[in-house]
């Protein structure tokens, strides 16, 4: 990193300034994502949360949980018609 050479006060003041703001800006937005964070750890955020990822997850794996089910439910009604 280069070093600034500065030909006045002025200029350093200057460039004080413009980081006390940025200093303040990133202060602020870790505030703000620190209360959206905070709020959506609620427990009916949470629940919502898990609930649509698992519903997301049965949609998505339906077929393959069809696949390996029906040939259980096929042997159980051979076998009952069997007498077994």
């Amino acid at each position: 990193m280069e070093k600034k050479k500065y030909s006045s006060y002025a200029e350093i003041e200057r460039d004080l300034e413009i980081l006390k703001l940025e200093k303040e800006i990133n202060y602020q937005k870790l505030v703000l994502s620190f209360q959206k964070t905070k709020e959506s750890i609620t427990p009916q955020n949470l629940v919502n949360g898990f609930v649509s990822s698992y519903t997301d997850y049965v949609k998505k794996s339906y077929p393959e949980i069809l696949q390996s089910i029906i040939p259980f439910i096929i042997n159980w009604f051979i076998n009952k018609k069997r007498g077994s």
